[in-house]
């Protein structure tokens, strides 16, 4: 009798595609970096230099991405192969309300908590991004992470915490709606990711920009009427225009980069890039603005960027060990059958 041997399963996506060590990856994760910088320094500038309203700005940023993101369901621009769609699949709309719902709860809570609480203050509390990923994808996605990535997370959030704890002020009305921004922003990641990568339909970076940004628009335009100062309005300027248009195009770039990077990465690895990008801006602002440097932001750094290589390796071990234990399963000989 011929034993029988059972197919090894094969290599999910994103193992396909090479995660990170794609080229096409590392070139969108070099974009998501640049124009996130862009569009931060550019909102120091504004807020801070130029003294306009953060409502003002916050719809600015969300109008802008829902124009281009509409313009970019036409003209990929190369970031993603467009396909036509014959008809929407079930649960569109509603998908597109909830990422919608999260992104707008992400952008009024950030600005409940910088009301409060100190930018350094938040930026720690953000540090513990990658563990509310790894628990929102268990819940969302069924994806179990090993030890050694576990393990690994540790020094990539440590060092952000040590790059931004100077300062710190604590309100606790600040720590919720920060601790609250943290949680929206990883759902919205693990949601995004769970639906531009599905099985049976998968959604364009753009179609998640346009309709997500349209979905988040109809709840900020009256909370902006609400809580925005008339006088706010009355004070722009043809170079307040000028800036926030500009503003809003970096922001568009930075948050279609992020869903192209998506297709590539886990949710995880996206965050921990998160994590490390945050380090790298908290530098690069200290070069632009000429903050003093500490040795535990020096500290917090090198650590970051030791955690991120240790994460890479922990990911390879874990990888192996579950592919390892997979192929052992799947090619054990079948029990002889007795004939009677």
């Amino acid at each position: 009798m011929n034993e029988e041997r059972a197919v090894p399963p094969p290599e999910t996506a994103m193992t396909q595609k090479g995660g990170l060590l794609n080229c096409r990856a590392l070139f969108f994760l070099f974009l998501w970096y640049f124009f996130s910088g862009c569009t931060l320094f550019l909102n120091k500038y504004i807020l801070s230099y130029m003294q306009a309203d953060p409502t003002v700005l916050g719809t600015s940023q969300m109008l802008m991405t829902m124009v281009c993101g509409c313009v970019q369901l036409y003209f990929p621009c190369g970031m993603y192969k467009s396909h036509p769609r014959l008809s929407k699949p079930p649960g569109f709309y509603k998908h597109m309300v909830l990422v919608g719902c999260t992104r707008f709860a992400t952008v009024l809570l950030g600005l409940v908590s910088l009301n409060y609480v100190a930018v350094s203050f938040t930026e720690t509390i953000k540090s513990s991004a990658p563990i509310f990923t790894v628990f929102i994808s268990r819940c969302l996605l069924g994806e179990e992470t090993g030890l050694w990535v576990k393990l690994s997370l540790l020094p990539v959030m440590g060092g952000l915490a040590l790059c931004s704890i100077n300062e710190i002020s604590f309100d606790a009305r600040g720590f919720i709606a920060a601790m609250a921004t943290n949680f929206t922003e990883c759902l919205q990641n693990v949601y995004s990711k769970m639906l531009i990568s599905g099985d049976k339909f998968k959604y364009s970076p753009a179609e998640l920009q346009f309709y997500t940004s349209l979905a988040s628009m109809l709840l900020q335009v009256p909370t902006s009427l609400v809580y925005m100062d008339s006088s706010s309005l009355g004070g722009v300027t043809p170079s307040h225009m000028v800036a926030f248009a500009l503003n809003g195009l970096f922001f568009h770039l930075q948050s279609i980069t992020a869903y192209v990077l998506m297709d590539y990465t886990s949710p995880l690895t996206h965050s921990v890039a998160n994590t490390a990008k945050r380090a790298l801006l908290i530098w690069a602002s200290v070069i632009m603005f000429g903050n003093p440097v500490t040795g535990l932001s020096a500290l917090g750094t090198c650590t970051v960027i030791f955690g991120v290589l240790l994460y890479n390796k922990a990911r390879e071990i874990d990888t192996l060990s579950a592919r390892h234990g997979k192929l052992d399963e799947a090619f054990e000989p079948l029990q002889p059958v007795r004939r009677i």
